[in-house]
C-alpha cells in the first residue's frame, strides 16, 4: 500500500493539573452553555487512525503565505511565524497538518458573523496551512493580527492572537490553541488567556520575538513552539 503513514503508539501521559482550561469557566461567558453537563466519554483509536493514511501536501487548499492569496497586498505588519511540533521527549512530529486562522490587521474576521465595526481586507483571508517537515518545523508568513471587542463583559476586548489547529492521523485527533504576542497590555484582563490555571503554561502560549528570523525590511521574526504532551504540554482548547 502507497502513501501509508504509520504512526508510532504511546502511552498516554496525563497532563499536569491547571496545564488545560476548564471546559466550563464562568468568565468566558459562552462557556457556559457549550461546555459538558455529562462526563465525556472517550473514543479509542481505531486501526484506521493509527495507520494512515496521512495528509499529502498536493491536498493543501492554503498555502502558507497568508500575505499572498488576495490580488494585492494586505495592510498590516508582516511576519514570519515559526515553530516546531514536539512530542514529550522533544523529538519532532513530522508531516503533521498545521493549520492557522486569524483576524486581520483591523480585528477583523473574514467571516460573515464578524459584524464588528471594523474594516474588511480584501485581500487578506486569514488562514493558511502547511505539513510540518522532517524537524517538525513550520513557517507561516502573515500580518499581526489586530485586537478587537468580543461583548463577553464590559469593554471586554480580545489581546492579538493566532489560533492554531493541529491534526494526528485523522480528523478525530486534531488540537486547537491560541498564541498571542509578547509584551501585549491586554493579556492580564483577558478570560481566556487567563482560564488555565498554571502561570508557566499560560506564558507558553505567548510567542518570543525572533531577532535570527526577521527578515530585513520585510517581517518581523517570532517563534512558537509546540510540545504535545509531558510536563511542558502546550495548552489546547480542547484536550480532554
Amino acid at each position: 500500500m502507497k502513501n501509508m503513514t504509520v504512526f508510532p503508539v504511546r502511552r498516554f501521559r496525563s497532563p499536569a493539573p491547571g496545564i488545560h482550561p476548564p471546559h466550563l469557566h464562568p468568565g468566558y461567558v459562552s462557556s457556559v452553555k457549550r461546555a459538558p453537563s455529562q462526563a465525556l466519554i472517550p473514543i479509542p483509536q481505531t486501526l484506521s487512525e493509527i495507520t494512515g493514511p496521512g495528509f499529502q501536501r498536493h491536498q493543501l487548499k492554503v498555502g502558507a503565505d497568508l500575505t499572498a492569496q488576495g490580488h494585492g497586498e494586505p495592510f498590516g505588519q508582516r511576519i514570519l511565524l515559526s515553530g516546531r511540533v514536539l512530542d514529550e521527549d522533544g523529538q519532532p512530529i513530522r508531516n503533521t497538518l498545521v493549520e492557522i486562522w486569524q483576524a486581520n490587521a483591523a480585528g477583523r474576521y473574514n467571516h460573515p458573523v464578524d459584524q464588528h465595526d471594523a474594516p474588511l481586507d480584501p485581500n487578506f483571508i486569514g488562514n493558511g496551512q502547511l505539513l510540518t517537515d522532517d524537524d517538525g518545523r513550520y513557517q507561516f508568513k502573515t500580518i499581526k493580527p489586530g485586537a478587537y471587542p468580543w461583548r463577553n463583559h464590559p469593554n471586554a476586548w480580545r489581546p492579538a492572537h493566532i489560533h492554531f489547529s493541529l491534526f494526528g492521523p485523522a480528523i478525530s485527533t486534531r488540537l486547537v490553541t491560541q498564541m498571542y504576542f509578547p509584551g501585549d497590555p491586554l493579556l492580564p484582563f483577558d478570560p481566556i488567556f487567563n482560564g488555565i490555571r498554571d502561570e508557566a503554561a499560560r506564558q507558553r502560549l505567548i510567542a518570543r520575538f525572533d531577532w535570527d528570523t526577521t527578515v530585513p525590511e520585510q517581517a518581523l521574526g517570532f517563534t512558537f513552539d509546540i510540545v504535545l504532551r509531558g510536563s511542558l504540554e502546550t495548552p489546547m482548547e480542547n484536550r480532554l
